[in-house]
């Protein structure tokens, strides 16, 4: 299990288009350098969780999981749709008040990685990956990542336990 590393890279993936947004917009005001350096910081957050669900999926131990009940989790992307073209309302990048961005954002990494609030990240769903809300014959709630369209819980799923409350499914 890796809870708060996954949690954050995770939070991280999810982040990684509002920076494409970023260098798109540095790009279109000819700062180049700053435009490749968000670009390649947000392309390496996507590889790097990209290899992270991989890893896992071979090194986690692994275990059956019949859910009692499931259901889809990957429909809540308006609001990080609006996050992602936010920055193409900014003017200029040299009007961005940086004091007040990073500290917001750390934060936010923060109790994502300390909370139990992510369920979705839309950028993973556009790789193929679905997330679905299950319930276990116990009745605790956990978030299942996978390849897969599940139209039913009645067939049992090999898992690995990604995070306290995050399974993936480790045959997708």
């Amino acid at each position: 299990m890796l809870n708060a590393i996954a949690r954050i890279l995770l939070t991280c993936t999810a982040l990684a288009p509002v920076g494409l947004t970023y260098a798109w917009v540095a790009w279109t005001q000819s700062l180049t350098k700053v435009a490749l350096l968000t670009a390649g910081a947000s392309v390496a957050l996507v590889l790097i969780c990209l290899i992270l669900l991989s890893i896992a999926k071979k090194t986690i131990p692994v275990s059956d999981y019949k859910p009692s009940s499931i259901e889809a989790a990957d429909h809540e992307n308006t609001a990080f749709l609006l996050l992602y073209v936010m920055p193409l309302f900014t003017s200029k990048m040299n009007t961005l008040d940086w004091q007040f961005w990073i500290p917001t954002i750390a934060i936010f990494a923060v109790i994502t990685a300390t909370g139990y609030s992510y369920h979705f990240n839309p950028l993973l769903g556009i790789m193929g990956w679905h997330f679905y809300k299950t319930q276990s014959t116990e009745g605790v709630t956990f978030v299942l990542i996978t390849r897969k369209h599940i139209r039913t819980a009645a067939n049992r799923i090999r898992v690995g336990q990604l995070t306290e409350y995050i399974l993936i499914d480790v045959e997708s």
